[in-house]
């Protein structure tokens, strides 16, 4: 079986990080992203919240917004990650 030298097991955990911390940052952002439009939009105030069936109606509607805006961030985490490893020393 072929094992990883200390550098390539190194980088791999670093590229892993690296990763790591773009998807916090993107968590963050979409996070609060959508907590500003919400207040923005002032949803509460166009749906009826009162019953649980509108309450878990009205879940999948933020979800679904959350979503988009963390899949947006995507093509950045890629870019930002594959330069990050094509920078480190593989040999």
């Amino acid at each position: 079986m072929n094992q990883f030298t200390p550098l390539e097991l190194q980088n791999w955990l670093a590229v892993y990080a690296a990763t790591a911390a773009c998807c916090v940052i993107a968590m963050a952002l979409s996070v609060s992203t959508v907590g500003y439009e919400l207040y923005r939009e002032r949803i509460w105030t166009t749906v009826d919240l009162r019953s649980p069936r509108s309450v878990i109606l009205f879940a999948p509607k933020i979800w679904w917004r959350w979503q988009r805006r963390y899949f947006l961030s995507t093509p950045v985490t890629l870019a930002i990650v594959t330069w990050f490893g094509a920078t480190l020393s593989w040999s």
